[in-house]
């Protein structure tokens, strides 16, 4: 078939899977849309187009999210989130580290594990805050700047990892990431407060929604590639040029523009997410596996619970937003990548377990809360 073709077809499959979710079988499309990449995984080993849809769609998806995060409320919240990110990273690295060791892996092999562990998947979480009318909720700031912490964090272990894998790596690699994102940030804030307060006349005055479109999404791309050029997320660009015209007033032109081209290809990212998965019929390391999904929620509501109220939320919303950050994705898949042989199944196996539990937990998570607190009413009175 010819690529336009192509992709016609997988949109109108995309929209049939979507809509069997959200009528008739009440899943979300985002798991729906990872199983179909499962099964086409048979099938179809790689997909550069699918690759690139979706890598547009998950810049966009962090784009508009970063819109919500003026520079002063980003520099004010960041200093309140620091301690729950530690506690974060110390639970998610060091401790899954010490179970994978307990288990029998070598030292290189438990943080692979632990790295698969770590993060949130920042774009199914992100995904879901929107789709459930939760973005605009207490707990929804905190939980985007953990995403937002882990995906700083997260580059530098892959590095780190590459780095024990036989590449080498030394202290200069590591001064060098945490440079190159000090200058992201310090180029996305002279934009944020020069560049685009001076130029908010100019955009103003563009009054054709095409020529607006293909401008916004131009800047949204640019920042999230020269990300990746420096060897970081493209999570950390794409969010960071959001934050570059969080502050102009004419915001909600520039989200409204954003919003259809984020909606046609952020499906495909989770297509892509699915086609990468590899499954087979045995299940190695199976106690490590049921140890660490269980752990994997564990260390979530801990980050939550603790780290919200750390930042100056409620029993209540902290522990909503630790039932709402248990799904792992697209970082656990490209450390994946790093794994050979059994390993590597045993990951695979893991994110999809993980991030359909995630997924489930999210949806629960205002009743499971408002469960936990009656419950816990009731023996206090």
């Amino acid at each position: 078939m010819n690529l336009t073709l192509v992709i016609g077809v997988f949109l109108l499959v995309l929209f049939f899977i979507g809509m069997v979710g959200i009528k008739l079988i009440k899943i979300p499309d985002i798991l729906l849309y990872i199983l179909l990449g499962l099964i086409l995984s048979m099938v179809i080993k790689e997909s550069k187009v699918i690759e690139v849809a979706g890598e547009i769609g998950l810049v966009l998806l962090f784009f508009i999210l970063g819109m919500k995060f003026p520079v002063n409320r980003l520099i004010t919240n960041s200093a309140k989130v620091w301690k729950g990110g530690l506690l974060d990273a110390f639970l998610g690295i060091v401790v899954t580290a010490g179970i994978s060791l307990l288990f029998g892996l070598d030292w290189v092999s438990s943080l692979i594990v632990c790295g698969i562990v770590y993060a949130t998947s920042s774009s199914i979480t992100a995904k879901l805050l929107v789709d459930k009318n939760r973005d605009e909720n207490k707990e929804s700031e905190f939980m985007l700047l953990i995403l937002v912490f882990e995906d700083l964090i997260a580059p530098i272990l892959v590095t780190v990892l590459i780095g024990l894998s036989g590449e080498g790596f030394t202290v200069t690699d590591f001064v060098m990431i945490i440079l190159k994102i000090v200058l992201l940030a310090g180029i996305a804030v002279f934009f944020a407060r020069v560049v685009f307060k001076k130029a908010e006349s100019i955009l103003k005055e563009i009054d054709q929604d095409d020529i607006f479109i293909v401008l916004i999404t131009g800047i949204a791309l640019t920042y999230g590639g020269i990300a990746m050029l420096l060897g970081l997320s493209e999570v950390i660009g794409a969010f960071l040029a959001g934050m570059m015209l969080s502050e102009l007033s004419i915001k909600d032109k520039v989200e409204k523009a954003a919003l259809p081209v984020r909606n046609i290809f952020l499906p495909f990212f989770f297509l892509n997410f699915g086609l990468h998965i590899e499954m087979t019929s045995d299940i190695p390391y199976l106690g490590l596996l049921i140890v660490l999904v269980l752990w994997s929620l564990i260390h979530k509501l801990i980050v939550g619970y603790i780290g919200g109220q750390w930042y100056g939320l409620s029993r209540s919303d902290s522990l909503k937003a630790g039932l709402s950050l248990t799904q792992r994705g697209e970082f656990s898949v490209i450390i994946a990548a790093l794994a050979t042989g059994e390993l590597k199944i045993f990951a695979s196996i893991y994110i999809l377990v993980i991030a359909i539990i995630g997924t489930i937990m999210f949806q629960l998570a205002p009743r499971l809360n408002k469960l936990i607190v009656e419950k816990v009413q009731e023996k206090t009175s």
